[in-house]
Order: structure tokens, then sequence, then C-alpha cells
């Protein structure tokens, strides 16, 4: 009977276990982080590059000026190789510092995506 118990209860804590990390990693997709700032009439995006681009989704104001600030810091993996095909834009950052893209005004409606060169992480900003 205590095996029965046991069981149940290691089953149980396992299901949940699983349940808080699937419902975890749906929602960070879908999170916005405040990561936009006007500075002199231009709109700065800061996103972080280390093993992915961190916030992945953004949401900025339509026409205006905008500049995409890539901070790394002792980034040495394929996030450091950034293309925003879009823009034409491809670049190797460097290991540690910032890096800022130009970005002219986008229409509403517009979404910008960003992927390393291999295509493995990505990141979108969305012009409202």
């Amino acid at each position: 009977m205590k095996i029965i118990i046991i069981s149940i209860l290691a089953v149980a804590v396992v299901a949940g276990g699983a349940m808080l990390v699937i419902s975890g990693a749906s929602n960070s997709s879908s999170q916005t982080v405040d990561n936009v700032s006007m500075v002199g009439g231009k709109q700065i995006i800061t996103i972080s590059a280390k093993g992915g681009y961190s916030p992945r989704l953004t949401n900025a104001k339509a026409g205006v000026p905008t500049v995409i600030k890539m901070n790394t810091q002792g980034t040495f993996d394929c996030s450091s190789a950034i293309v925003i095909p879009s823009l034409g834009y491809r670049s190797n950052l460097p290991p540690s510092g910032e890096t800022l893209i130009d970005v002219p005004p986008q229409n509403a409606g517009t979404a910008l995506q960003g992927l390393c060169s291999m295509g493995m992480y990505s990141f979108s900003i969305n012009f409202n």
C-alpha cells in the first residue's frame, strides 16, 4: 500500500513540474518587455544578444526613426552574427559592447525580424 501511495505522489509531482515548465516556456515567447525609450526624437530599442536575443518580442511606435541597440557581453555564440533581412543588414557583433543599427521609420503593422546567421535564434519588433 505504501508503494502505491508513494508512486501516486511521485507521478503527481513530476506531472506538476512538467506543467509548470510547459506553461513557462509558452508564455516567455509572447511576453513583451519595456525596452523602448525615446531619446532626441529617436526611438531606441535595446536588445541583448547572448544565447539568443532578449527580449524576443518588442512593440514599438510606427513612423518614428529608430535605433536598435544590440548589447553583447561575452557573446561567442551564433547570436553574435545578426541578420535583419528586410533592412539588408548583416553584421558580426563584438563579443562585448554595443552596436547601433539605424532603422528608417516603419509603417504601422510592419514586423521587423532579426535572426542569427544560422537561423536558430530570432527576435521581432512590431511597429504599431
